[in-house]
């Protein structure tokens, strides 16, 4: 007689293949949609998705099936569901971000919110502590066993050995000597971080720069292991002497200066991915400008509770102007965007990050879409952003074959759109619902 406890487990996974196979069985057929794929084609006019299970099955007009259920979508877009390449989940809590906020719930809280804002899938870089690995919340996660957006982890991230910057979370590794790399590297590679994450910058001459001679072996170690690495950095010349030294990824915009041929033939030749992260160096000045979106629901509703009166108020614009480093964050912001840009137009491949979630003035969710209006901004066509917050962003993350695209095949993950963001990226707001792996999971983030 088989042991009560292996009956119970049995009986429970039985019970999840019935749940799983009457969940991917069902069907449905939007009708007369604006498709927009996200693979840079055109947009598709009045056409029809059949998604069975988790998956788009057809795309074509005047598509017929009985036993599907049938939404008329008539005047709505469909875009693919966004993808953000570089973000932060759990620390946030109010207007702190602290080691003490990162739990199970708020991990789980913050990624329904970038759900609610039509992303389903983020890379968070180099922030995340053991317990979604500890207890396959992570995994779960991406394997669409838990509510809200696919968590993808850079695991635990390479620092210098200051306690600054970034001291709170105390589980960055921070080696003094290259020969203490290999070690520190099996050890994360045991977590199966979707990329490395490297801080190399001197942030605003506050602390010292990683040594090329640490960066070299991280990149190298990882690269060993099949992991690729990605650079938080600033400067044009750690740039190109990082992209030398094989990084895959520029988690930030180049903002010292403009890049040069030089440069840009280096970083084509790398294939390197660039994620620009315009929205960060926006908000460092944006807030004492009072920007037109600040009374915006869909921006207010985005922010932990008590930071909206934090930014509004008298006593944190005043500092802001006041700063020392106002001017200098204006022009970095200007310049981020021309190397957009120029970095766009070479060929280089540019995906949608934000590095939303770090701090509580970088609002999870709207933060996707002001990267996408700043792209624009900095002479992109909506279509060209929107395929950099999918596709591409897809790419970054390695998961294209699946996602990133509404493509036959692919999963069923998308956003519906009450008005066509084909001439106005801002009408990317204008969500009316949000599917992930074939079905419904959010309304309207204004009204969550």
């Amino acid at each position: 007689m088989k042991p009560l406890s292996h009956l119970f487990i049995t009986f429970v996974l039985s019970g999840i293949s019935v749940i799983s196979y009457a969940q991917q069985s069902g069907s449905t057929l939007l009708k007369n949609v604006s498709l927009i794929d996200g693979t840079g084609s055109v947009i598709q006019k009045n056409v029809d998705i059949l998604i069975q299970g988790d998956r788009i099955s057809r795309i074509q007009k005047g598509i017929t099936n009985p036993t599907a259920t049938q939404i008329d979508l008539s005047g709505k877009t469909v875009i693919p569901a966004l993808i953000s390449a570089h973000t932060h989940v759990g620390t946030l809590k109010g207007n702190t971000s602290d080691e003490k906020n990162y739990t199970r719930q708020n991990i789980l809280r913050h990624l329904k919110r970038y759900q609610d804002y039509g992303i389903n899938s983020i890379l968070v870089m180099g922030t995340d502590r053991q317990i979604i690995f500890e207890n396959g919340l992570r995994d779960s996660t991406v394997t669409g066993l838990l509510p809200g957006a696919r968590l993808f982890s850079a695991g635990y991230g390479f620092n210098t050995p200051d306690d600054n910057p970034a001291s709170w979370m105390n589980l960055l590794l921070r080696p003094k000597t290259p020969e203490e790399v290999p070690a520190m590297m099996e050890k994360l590679a045991l977590l199966k971080p979707t990329v490395v994450k490297i801080w190399v910058d001197d942030h605003g001459g506050k602390a010292r720069k990683m040594k090329p001679e640490i960066y070299k072996a991280i990149i190298n170690e990882a690269h060993k292991r099949g992991i690729r690495v990605a650079a938080h950095l600033f400067y044009a010349e750690d740039a190109r002497a990082l992209v030398n030294a094989g990084l895959d990824i520029i988690a930030h915009s180049i903002r010292d200066k403009e890049v040069d041929t030089e440069l840009l033939h280096l970083m084509k030749q790398k294939n390197v991915i660039y994620i620009p992260t315009l929205a960060l160096d926006k908000y460092l000045f944006a807030y004492a400008e009072k920007p037109e979106w600040i009374n915006d629901n869909f921006f207010k509703t985005s922010l932990e509770p008590g930071v909206y009166e934090m930014i509004t108020s008298k006593d944190y614009q005043d500092k802001i102007k006041t700063s020392p480093d106002f001017e200098k964050n204006k022009m970095a912001s200007k310049m981020g965007m021309t190397n957009l840009k120029k970095i766009y137009d070479t060929g280089i491949t540019v995906a949608l990050g934000t590095d939303s979630g770090a701090f509580p003035i970088r609002a999870q969710g709207f933060s996707e879409h002001l990267e996408m209006e700043l792209m624009v901004q900095a002479g992109l066509t909506p279509m060209q952003v929107i395929s950099i917050a999918t596709l591409n962003a897809a790419k970054a993350l390695q998961i294209n074959d699946n996602l990133g695209s509404v493509q036959v095949g692919k999963k069923a993950d998308f956003v519906i759109l009450n008005d066509n963001p084909e001439q106005n990226i801002k009408n990317s707001r204008t969500i009316r619902s949000v599917w992930k792996d074939g079905k419904e999971v959010s309304k309207a983030a204004a009204e969550n």
